[in-house]
């Protein structure tokens, strides 16, 4: 198996069998991803250096225009897109296993955790990894502390207030806040 096929059963929502062939490549490519945000994290890099990191985590080109203030861990990596002119503040946390997509335009606050797996419910099975793809569409603003769960779709210009867990699917301009996050009025014009 190679990171492709995991790739392809993760972004097709394929349950990922703990101690399959795939459980092996994912856990292979998370040590290479804890390689990189070490380097990362382990002292001050110029922006240019931080994106060149960045880059090498996700596997792909990051625009110039994309700003990462460290620490930032990803326990994975390969599974991130983002898109122009994204700010991304200290201590964010994403488990992109499930594929996160991050729209231009994007600010994430301090400490935002973003989930893209759960474990099965079963005990018996309970090292078998649900993914579900978490995608942040243009513009929106995820505040401090905010946890977003699998599954979940962000619409353009959002709001997710600080400290909100995001546990279902936001409307496009809408703010939310709280656990879990409700609609509390839209994005005034």
């Amino acid at each position: 198996m190679e990171l492709q096929d995991l790739l392809d059963a993760l972004d097709s929502g394929e349950t990922i069998t703990g101690a399959s062939p795939l459980h092996a490549v994912m856990h292979a490519t998370s040590q290479e991803a804890l390689r990189i945000t070490g380097e990362l994290n382990g002292g001050y890099h110029e922006p240019a250096r931080v994106r060149e990191l960045l880059a090498e985590l996700i596997g792909r080109p990051v625009a110039e225009t994309v700003t990462v203030f460290p620490p930032f861990a990803a326990d994975f990596g390969k599974n991130i897109r983002i898109g122009e002119r994204v700010f991304i503040n200290s201590g964010c946390r994403f488990q992109d296993q499930g594929g996160i997509t991050i729209g231009d335009d994007c600010l994430i606050g301090h400490n935002v955790v973003i989930a893209t797996l759960n474990h099965d419910l079963a005990a018996s099975r309970r090292a078998d990894m649900h993914p579900a793809s978490v995608v942040l569409g243009r513009n929106v603003w995820v505040g401090a502390n905010v946890t977003i769960l699998p599954g979940v779709t962000v619409g353009d210009d959002a709001v997710l207030g600080a400290a909100s867990v995001v546990t279902k699917d936001v409307p496009a301009g809408a703010i939310v806040v709280g656990s879990p996050a409700r609609v509390v009025r839209s994005v005034p014009e």
